[in-house]
């Protein structure tokens, strides 16, 4: 009886954590996007990106962030009009997986379209991507090694 008393206990904590998480939770319980969350704070689009979706993020780390000289991150962090510029281009309506994925031009959320390359491994711009289909429930998110800017 105990046995089967702790087993539904343990059932029903592994059901509660195995909750769907939205894009900005997932990003967040990745642990390697803080500055990525701080940025969607910033911009005011945390409750766009917890949004129904779907949405594909192609998601810099904070190695990627890293990469931009202090000086003009914390400009870019300061100036939400550009902030928000930045990161919705970062963002393409729909769920693409990477099997999905084709060479070709995409428009983001912010209005442009980004690049994307297949040979010799997947790019978005100048940006690799390193880690692909992490799945949320509202979208995917494929991790890249740097900062994309908007034409």
């Amino acid at each position: 009886m105990k046995k089967t008393f702790l087993a539904s206990v343990l059932a029903l904590g592994m059901a509660f954590s195995a909750q769907a998480k939205d894009i900005v939770d997932t990003v967040i319980a990745a642990g390697n996007f803080k500055t990525l969350a701080s940025a969607l704070g910033a911009a005011g689009l945390v409750e766009t990106l917890k949004g129904k979706g779907p949405f594909t993020v192609f998601a810099p780390t904070d190695a990627a962030f890293a990469k931009i000289p202090k000086a003009d991150l914390d400009a870019l962090l300061k100036d939400k009009a550009k902030l928000t510029a930045v990161l919705t281009y970062h963002v393409v309506p729909g769920k693409v997986m990477a099997a999905d994925v084709k060479a070709g031009k995409v428009k983001t959320v912010q209005g442009s379209e980004l690049t994307v390359t297949t040979a010799g491994g997947v790019k978005v711009d100048s940006a690799k991507v390193t880690s692909t289909d992490i799945v949320a429930d509202n979208g995917v998110i494929h991790v890249i090694d740097s900062v994309i800017m908007p034409k």
